[in-house]
């Protein structure tokens, strides 16, 4: 949908592509870096249940809220300020919660981190759009995989660096990278409002009508359900998939733990391939048909089979949500100008995230109402086929822009 022509990656924009990458790599390292450490930190203060639940759900709340309050923070400061506020106060809430004292504040930390991450979600495809329109498959790919990558890493190095050090070191570290990643954007903002000021011109801020818009567009529900289905596996699974397998599949609790890490591994090829097959050979309907056809297998194998190959329905379904890196770079290609792409982002990432918080508490609800793992998942199953019909209308080439002028006139 974008018929820029593509020139070198780094060419000019050097500082926005380190810029992306250090964002990308400290949204996702400041939401995995805590939960390895409640062993460490519960030896120096209690730590309730409840609040540890609290701490698992947060993020897709906070995702959904600030979601939400972005397009009009966006509208008031502009993109690079604001992705430098976001990367302040998730420096910030880094370092308050390495220092809490007892769980309010290791709570509160918390909080104000993922809230400065809900607003970096959506600020991370309208940046690409702004100075990649030419790449927008290729910087989805390496955003993408940056955050896979940011995910993966921490659980891996913190409890080793709580051995060596402590966990207050092991949990601040990660401010270090929240820090330098505000160093481009400083850059970028200071050269952003120079060149508008030789414009004189406010044509590159969105208008406040155009989230509005949002809510009567097809284009923009159907990248909606289809975000929402990716966030409410993956969520789900992290929550309960452990509990499911030793319960129906019989397996060790370790050997569960290990079918997890498969399941999140799953996430990682499929942020390294699936925007450069979106963006060169416009496999859209054909990714849509496969994380679908996977998903539905996967339940069917837990619903049908569940003894037989435990770690080939955790495979399987952990191919369902390669719809959220195909939804990332959709964004940038199912929009013509920057405040459609602001307005998508934050419509769908915040109304996706909004339902998926929803999910790990309901299905444990109903697993405890039925005690049986059935109901949720035919629940489930009827999630991933709901996004039968989004793929139909987001495989068409065509913007959000388009379906409002078809129906409603000039955008």
């Amino acid at each position: 949908m974008n018929s820029s022509p593509a020139r070198p990656l780094w060419q000019g924009r050097t500082l926005a592509l380190v810029g992306i990458v250090l964002f990308a790599f400290s949204l996702r390292s400041a939401v995995a870096s805590l939960s390895p450490l409640y062993d460490h930190i519960v030896a120096d203060f209690a730590v309730p249940p409840a609040v540890i639940g609290l701490i698992g759900t947060a993020p897709p709340v906070c995702f959904a809220i600030f979601g939400l309050l972005t397009p009009a923070l966006e509208r008031r400061f502009g993109l690079e300020r604001l992705a430098v506020a976001a990367m302040a106060v998730v420096t910030l809430g880094l370092v308050a919660r390495s220092f809490a004292p007892s769980w309010g504040l290791l709570l509160a930390g918390t909080a104000l981190v993922f809230a400065a991450v809900g607003t970096g979600n959506i600020l991370l495809p309208p940046l690409v759009k702004r100075y990649f329109p030419d790449r927008i498959g290729l910087m989805t790919t390496i955003f993408s995989t940056t955050m896979a990558a940011a995910t993966f890493v921490p659980p891996l190095i913190a409890v080793p660096m709580a051995d060596a050090a402590d966990w207050h070191f092991s949990l601040g570290l990660w401010a270090v990278f929240g820090l330098v990643a505000m160093i481009p954007w400083i850059g970028l903002s200071l050269r952003h409002r120079a060149a508008q000021a030789e414009k004189d011109d406010d044509d590159d801020m969105p208008s406040p009508q155009a989230f509005g818009r949002m809510w009567r567009v097809p284009l923009a529900w159907a990248l909606l359900v289809a975000f929402a289905m990716s966030s409410i596996i993956a969520y789900t699974m992290f929550a309960w998939m452990p509990r499911l397998l030793v319960d129906i599949s019989g397996v060790a609790p370790a050997t569960a733990g290990a079918l997890l890490s498969l399941f999140g591994f799953m996430g990682l090829p499929a942020s390294l391939v699936v925007p450069l097959l979106v963006t060169r050979w416009n496999a859209t309907r054909l990714l849509f048909g496969v994380a679908v056809a996977c998903g539905l297998a996967g339940i069917a194998g837990f619903l049908f089979a569940p003894t037989a190959a435990p770690w080939l329905w955790v495979v399987l379904l952990g191919i369902a949500p390669m719809l959220f890196p195909m939804v990332l770079v959709l964004l940038g290609l199912r929009t013509r100008t920057h405040e459609g792409s602001v307005a998508l982002s934050g419509f769908v990432q915040s109304g996706g995230y909004a339902i998926a918080a929803l999910f790990p508490v309901g299905v444990g609800l109903l697993h405890e109402a039925t005690d049986s793992w059935t109901g949720p998942l035919i629940a489930l199953a009827i999630v991933v086929a709901a996004a039968i019909p989004a793929g139909v209308v987001a495989a068409r080439p065509h913007t959000v822009e388009d379906d409002w002028e078809r129906r409603h006139g000039t955008w």
